[in-house]
């Protein structure tokens, strides 16, 4: 690391001019209840003034400080082992998949090599506090700004205020500091290590060249069984073999590799399955660094919750986590790749479920869906009353012919029942973007591998059971409590006494404790988008050394 130059010129003082930089030394000084006349306004102060004006929580943090330097000052080894930790940082930035290039390490130490003023000296002392804070924010909460990727990402990035993280740099040890800014938890881990994996992989030639074959199944034998069986190797899901024969240890790495991916785990080498394993190790690399800025989105300053519910839309299954522990899981359907039907991503609080619900259909499917069967037959959509703004139900025999879908001026709803469309139970996390867990009468939908087909909810397999461990928090008969709600047949209300966080997430590339990262395809286009973004941001793919 170079070391902070020795040198430095310390004379030389000089006394600010002009009414601009006067007026905000004053009030800077006045913010510290000190008065101007008794600060010594040094080239350096006046610098650091100047470069911090436009930054409150900058400026914060140097006005409590009286201005003095963390990271320039030559007579100050806590200085010194700042810069250094700084600089070890961005140069393992690469690791956590940054954009190492926007922190301009080699500008830094030219910089560092020529402070030849105190103005200079100055000057460096913010570049080198704003750089701390670029890469601090980045490897913490994220690169990106959520929203602006795609227009389904309704989340917003944990980003911690500078003035705080300035003051636990300077409070405590600064490599410890920097290493503990990015996400401490298993998955951030794991994916770091599958990126680490993969680089070395693609340094040193990749999983070898793709299976070009049609389907395979077990019991045949050839070349392509035989390039099957190298492929499944070099994946490590197959032990190094010479059988040149599609036997049951080969059914068995395929089987295993199909659960990883999301595919029906029936040991044939179908075209879904051979799509996939053709997918090389720089497209999953791609995914795992997506999904390490997703994991960097989600590092709360509060955690995610000891018990919160866990939804992966790209995975279609919804959990339950209790202290880092799935404790339940189920099938889940989401919203269809159509535009207009995608599952949002974002957290919110569940506060309630509704036994027996009804359900009050969106406005939007009411005037795109049914409106146009009303206009040509009034008694279409049956089991849905229509209303008016006073809860009234309408006249069918009046028609709907006259109406568009700007001028349509009543609800529907469907009453509760067996066939409602909510069926037996709703979970709600009430929301601007009115989704919610529920269950649905379309039971055979979960027999499907790829469950898109809602229009933004997220529909259930199993939701009494889903029910029953929610409320084992606060009863000690979930079962019991449920079903006499459920008996009554009336629409039902149950508060749950702790509200439980729900985190929807969007992860192509995911880790379990053991095994294989799993890999899921990106049905909304939503990672290509984001890799786009990052790469524009200058994060690259970078091949490990061999």
């Amino acid at each position: 690391m170079a070391s902070f130059p020795s040198g430095i010129n310390n004379g030389g003082l000089r006394r600010a001019t002009g009414t601009t930089l006067a007026a905000l030394w004053i009030a800077m000084a006045g913010a510290q209840g000190v008065s101007a006349q008794s600060l010594e306004l040094t080239a350096y102060k006046q610098a650091v003034a100047e470069a911090i004006s436009e930054d409150e929580g900058l400026a914060a943090f140097y006005r409590e400080r009286g201005f003095a330097a963390i990271w320039t000052d030559p007579e100050d080894s806590a200085a010194a082992e700042r810069r250094s930790a700084l600089l070890e940082a961005i140069e393992g930035g690469q690791v956590h998949g940054l954009p190492v290039s926007r922190y301009d390490e080699d500008g830094l130490i030219a910089r560092m090599r020529n402070v030849t003023s105190e103005r200079a000296r100055g000057e460096l002392e913010i570049l080198l506090s704003r750089t701390f804070l670029k890469y601090a924010h980045d490897i913490q909460s994220g690169i990106l700004v959520p929203t602006r990727v795609d227009s389904g990402i309704k989340r917003k990035a944990p980003v911690r205020e500078s003035r705080g993280l300035l003051e636990a740099l300077v409070a405590g040890n600064p490599r410890e500091v920097i290493r503990d800014l990015a996400p401490r938890t298993p998955e951030y881990a794991r994916l770091m290590r599958e990126k680490l994996t993969l680089e070395h992989l693609i340094a040193h030639g990749g999983w070898g060249e793709p299976v070009v074959s049609g389907k395979m199944e077990p019991g045949q034998s050839g070349p392509n069984v035989v390039a099957l069986r190298d492929r499944l190797i070099a994946m490590d899901y197959l032990p190094a073999s010479l059988s040149a024969s599609y036997d049951e240890a080969m059914r068995a790495a395929v089987a295993s590799f199909q659960e990883d991916h999301g595919l029906e785990a029936d040991g044939i080498a179908g075209t879904s399955t051979l799509t996939e394993i053709n997918v090389g190790p720089e497209d999953r690399l791609k995914s795992v660094v997506v999904a390490m800025e997703r994991e960097r989105w989600l590092n709360l300053p509060e955690g995610r919750g000891k018990r919160h519910v866990w939804v992966n839309l790209t995975d279609f299954h919804a959990t339950i986590v209790d202290d880092g522990k799935v404790t339940f899981e189920t099938r889940s359907v989401v919203g269809h790749q159509d535009a207009d039907r995608r599952t949002p991503e974002f957290s919110d609080t569940m506060e309630f479920m509704v036994v027996n619900p009804s359900w009050y259909v969106p406005r939007s499917i009411v005037v795109n869906e049914y409106l146009p069967q009303l206009r040509r037959n009034p008694g279409a959509a049956g089991h849905l009353e229509i209303t008016d703004s006073r809860g009234r139900q309408v006249n069918r025999s009046n028609g709907f012919s006259q109406y568009s879908a700007a001028s349509f001026p009543f609800a529907m709803r469907q009453p509760p029942g067996p066939r409602n469309a909510l069926g037996l139970v709703k979970f709600m996390f009430p929301n601007q973007y009115n989704i919610y867990l529920h269950d649905t009468p379309s039971k055979s939908l979960f027999d499907q591998t790829r469950r898109t087909y809602s229009h933004g909810c997220i529909r259930l397999g199993d939701p009494q059971d889903f029910a029953y461990a929610l409320l084992a928090r606060q009863t000690d008969d979930p079962v019991g409590l449920f079903q006499s709600r459920l008996r009554s047949g009336a629409e039902s209300r149950i508060n749950l006494e702790q509200p439980i966080p729900v985190h929807l997430v969007y992860r192509t590339a995911f880790t379990k404790a053991k095994g294989h990262v799993n890999y899921r395809q990106d049905m909304y286009g939503r990672d290509a988008k984001l890799w786009n973004a990052l790469s524009a941001a200058g994060v690259a793919l970078i091949a490990g050394q061999s």
